[in-house]
């Protein structure tokens, strides 16, 4: 099985108003914020942004998020490097990550299956 395109995009940035503020110039949705300086942006049916306000003395970061719809029935070539395998998020998916040849990580991830 492999992967099913692209689910969403993590985006970190050092202040949640003012990024959410240019995503909305954008076209973009506030779907939910959190008291944290977290939130879902969405633009139609496309892939979501997910926007986390991080500390000023770390550098942001931008993920790729891919969809995978089943994380039991995925195997990973052995051409891919595993950062980490399949496992529970906090925020109900099953997340793996894995390393690109530049050394970026990218995030894979599977609806919980009860």
């Amino acid at each position: 099985m492999t992967t099913e395109g692209i689910e969403g995009v993590y985006v970190e940035t050092h202040n949640w108003g003012k990024a959410a503020k240019f995503l909305q110039a954008l076209g973009y949705n506030v779907e939910f914020a959190t008291e944290d300086g977290s939130g879902m942006l969405r633009n139609g049916d496309g892939p979501y942004l997910l926007l986390a306000e991080i500390p000023e003395d770390r550098k942001p970061e931008v993920q790729v998020v891919l969809r995978v719809a089943d994380a039991g029935a995925f195997s990973a070539e052995e051409s891919l490097e595993v950062v980490t395998p399949f496992e529970e998020t906090h925020y109900g998916t099953q997340e793996m990550k894995v390393r690109d040849p530049d050394g970026r990580v990218w995030s894979l991830q599977a609806p919980i299956k009860k």
